[in-house]
């Protein structure tokens, strides 16, 4: 199927892009908390996997719902595979398994985004926003009323978003800002339902076999966690016009 002009560009760094990024935002109380609370942590949690913290050109954003846990990756070098750096787990959760299709169903989203907004002055510390709703949820959801405002915050409450607390907050605004600074454009943001795995069924599609519209949707973007799982980088990702996801 024709895919859609608009194409998730998740992966590609730019080095001539957000320059001097980093000073604009530590002109932010708070991010300037979270530089000198948290660059050396960074560093030497990067020194402890054999990673240049100054090499670093990339990141990538993986969370689990069921898990509720969010991984933050790095890559070191254009290229090179993304190296785990550390997991976060969720301070609150909210809704179901499945993704968001409207505003006010609490659901956190499924599916794949990127960092759109850096919030220094957010109500809940710090926050991330993801672009929801992205062209697969405007195709698949309530149009009428899609919502927004999804955030990676801090804080310790939710309707939608993924709380980490402040402190754990600090560490991966500010892990984001140095990318964002060194020039990636976009950083992605998967969210899965739960941790595919083929060695044994998941009992989450038995529990939802009467729910065939979810079971698609779990099918559509199963191979996008495989891909990471073998390649240790992000796939390419489009959306075609039936708002179905399609990896490269």
């Amino acid at each position: 199927m024709k895919s859609l002009l608009f194409i998730l560009l998740l992966f590609i760094a730019s080095p001539s892009f957000g320059q001097q990024f980093a000073d604009g935002q530590l002109k932010s109380s708070r991010v300037a908390t979270a530089k000198a609370e948290k660059d050396d942590y960074l560093r030497d949690a990067c020194a402890r996997l054999g990673i240049d913290f100054d090499q670093i050109t990339n990141v990538y954003i993986r969370a689990f719902k069921q898990d509720e846990v969010l991984e933050l990756w790095v890559q070191e070098g254009h290229g090179e595979t993304y190296q785990l750096l550390k997991t976060y787990d969720f301070c609150a959760n909210s809704g179901m398994l499945g993704p968001k299709r409207e505003q006010g169903d609490l659901q956190i989203p499924e599916g794949f985004y990127f960092i759109d907004h850096f919030n220094s002055t957010s109500n809940y510390y710090l926050s991330l926003g993801v672009n929801y709703p992205n062209p697969s949820d405007v195709v698949k959801g309530n149009r009428a009323k899609l919502g927004g405002s999804i955030y990676i915050h801090g804080a310790c409450e939710t309707i939608g978003c993924i709380p980490l607390t402040d402190d754990k907050i600090m560490e991966v605004y500010w892990m984001t800002v140095v990318a964002r600074d060194r020039g990636q454009r976009h950083i992605p943001v998967h969210i899965f339902p739960y941790k595919f795995d083929e060695s044994s069924p998941s009992p989450y599609r038995a529990t939802n076999i009467n729910d065939p519209e979810l079971l698609r949707f779990w099918e559509n973007i199963e191979p996008a966690y495989y891909h990471f799982e073998q390649y240790r980088k992000p796939p390419f990702v489009a959306i075609n016009e039936a708002g179905d996801y399609e990896f490269y």
